[in-house]
C-alpha cells in the first residue's frame, strides 16, 4: 500500500507558530525531507522529535526526488519541510509534488505560515487580486526583463528579496514602475524586529541608501493603475444598431443590445439610431 507526501509548513520566524497538526504530522511521518537538515534539526530538537532526515534541495532534487518517491510507493509516509514557510512555494518542493502527482501518490498540504500571505495581509495594499513573483534574478538584464514584463500588471505584486540585493532591486523597480509607485517593505516577519515600511519606490531607495537594510524582506508593490476605458459615443451606438439590424435583429432589440454593450442610455441610443 502506497504512503503519502505531507507538506508541512514551518515557522518563518516565531517558533510558536508551529501548529499541533504540523507537530503530529512530523511525529507520525516515517521520514522527513528537508531543504537544510541542519535548520530542520533545530526545529525538531525544539519540538522534542527524533526522526530520520533526508536532504532535499535545489541541487540534489533530481536524484533525491526519485529516491523519496520510491520510498513513498513502498508504503512510507514522508513529511516535506522547507527552511521556513510553506513547502513548494518558491521552493524546490514543487518538483517533488509534481513527481508524486505523476506517480499517483496522494499529496496533503497542511495550512500554516507563509511569508507571502503574511506580508500581503499587513501591507495596506489591495489584496483582492495579487500575483507572487518570487525572487528576482541576480543578473541585471534578467531582472530588468522580469520587471519590464510587469509594467502593465494591475494586480498587487509580491516579491522576496535578500538584504544585500534590496537596494539594487528597488532602484530597478523605481526605474521601471516609476518612483511614485507605492510599496510596502515587510521585514523580519513574525520576529522580534518585525517592521513594515509603507512608502513609495523613490522614498524607499532614499531610505535604504542612507540606512543599509538588514533582515529578509517581502516587497508588496502596488499594481499599475487600470487604463481608463474609452467612452463610446452616440455615433458608435448608431453604427452598432445598424450592424445588429443588418444581422436580422429588430430595431428595439438592437437598441437594447447596443445600449448594454456600450454602457449608454437606451433612449439616447434610440434617438441616435433614428437620426442615423
Amino acid at each position: 500500500m502506497a504512503g503519502m507526501l505531507y507538506l508541512v509548513p514551518t515557522p518563518i520566524g516565531n517558533l510558536g507558530d508551529i501548529s499541533s497538526r504540523c507537530r503530529e504530522t512530523l511525529e507520525q511521518a516515517d521520514f522527513i525531507a528537508a531543504e537544510d537538515t541542519r535548520v530542520s534539526l533545530k526545529l525538531l530538537n525544539h519540538l522534542g522529535i527524533k526522526k530520520s532526515l533526508v536532504s532535499y534541495f535545489e541541487h540534489n532534487k533530481a536524484a533525491k526526488g526519485n529516491v523519496i518517491v520510491e520510498r513513498i510507493l513502498a508504503g512510507e509516509t514522508c513529511a516535506l519541510v522547507s527552511d521556513a514557510g510553506s513547502p513548494a512555494i518558491s521552493d524546490p518542493g514543487e518538483d517533488l509534488v509534481r513527481q508524486c502527482a505523476q506517480a499517483g501518490i496522494t499529496v496533503c498540504a497542511i495550512p500554516g505560515p507563509c511569508a507571502v500571505i503574511t506580508a500581503l495581509s499587513i501591507s495596506g495594499q489591495s489584496t483582492g487580486r495579487f500575483c507572487f513573483e518570487g525572487f528576482l534574478s541576480t543578473a541585471k538584464k534578467s531582472r530588468k526583463e522580469h520587471l519590464d514584463s510587469l509594467v502593465t500588471e494591475t494586480r498587487t505584486m509580491v516579491f522576496y528579496e535578500a538584504p544585500h540585493k534590496l537596494l539594487s532591486t528597488l532602484e530597478d523597480m523605481a526605474a521601471v514602475f516609476g518612483s511614485d509607485r507605492p510599496i510596502s517593505l515587510c521585514r523580519e516577519l513574525t520576529k522580534l524586529h518585525e517592521e513594515v515600511v509603507r512608502t513609495t519606490l523613490g522614498d524607499a531607495v532614499a531610505k535604504y541608501t542612507e540606512t543599509p537594510p538588514k533582515g529578509e524582506f517581502v516587497l508588496v508593490v502596488a499594481g499599475a493603475p487600470a487604463a481608463e476605458k474609452e467612452k463610446a459615443t452616440l455615433a458608435d451606438a448608431a453604427a452598432r444598431v445598424t450592424e445588429l439590424m443588418e444581422s436580422g435583429m429588430s430595431r428595439k432589440d438592437a437598441v437594447k443590445q447596443a445600449a448594454k454593450e456600450l454602457d449608454l442610455p437606451k433612449n439616447a441610443v434610440y434617438d441616435a439610431a433614428l437620426d442615423e
